[in-house]
């Protein structure tokens, strides 16, 4: 009898131990949050779009081009030299610039952004003016459209520039000192 109560014993302690299960949600939420943002991201990229393409129709005389990075730019003084760099990774950029909105009034000055001195990818500056002084040589001026994503997207600059406002911005080179 004490061999059947050990053994039985021994059986319910080898049944009772298993690993533990993972405890499965409630409720199974889709991607819906993601596919809404989504849509509601490709909606405001075509406003913008739309209001760019108002603002280049109305000025047929500056011929625009569309980047690779997805904003738009014109020359207002182009250099057509070849030997003359374009900025590119460690190099200093002297540069001076204006910011306005799509409405075209004016939310950072010349004097307010004053000649800005900057050190090409190494430093923090927002993604269009980073690529666009990219394409651009020393002593050329180039106005730039770029839209809410490529400036300062969701959380603005904090300042003057709120949320999901595409920008203007006029750039003058003025010189870029090889790294």
């Amino acid at each position: 009898m004490k061999k059947l109560g050990l053994c039985c014993l021994v059986i319910f302690s080898i049944i009772s131990c298993k690993s533990p299960e993972a405890r499965r949600p409630i409720s199974v939420k889709g991607g819906s949050y993601i596919e809404e943002s989504v849509a509601r991201n490709i909606k405001l990229y075509e406003n913008e779009k739309a209001h760019f393409q108002d603002i280049m129709d109305a000025n047929p005389d500056q011929k625009y081009e569309v980047s690779q990075n997805g904003f738009w730019y014109t020359y207002n003084t182009k250099i057509e030299s070849d030997s003359l760099p374009k900025p590119v990774f460690g190099d200093i950029v002297h540069f001076d610039y204006d910011v306005k909105n799509i409405n075209g009034d004016v939310l950072y000055t010349y004097a307010e952004t004053k000649p800005d001195t900057y050190i090409m990818d190494k430093q923090d500056l927002f993604t269009g003016l980073r690529e666009g002084l990219k394409l651009m040589k020393a002593g050329e001026t180039a106005t730039f459209l770029f839209p809410s994503t490529k400036a300062y997207g969701y959380y603005g600059d904090q300042n003057k520039i709120s949320t999901n406002t595409p920008l203007i911005c006029k750039v003058t080179i003025h010189s870029i000192i090889e790294n």
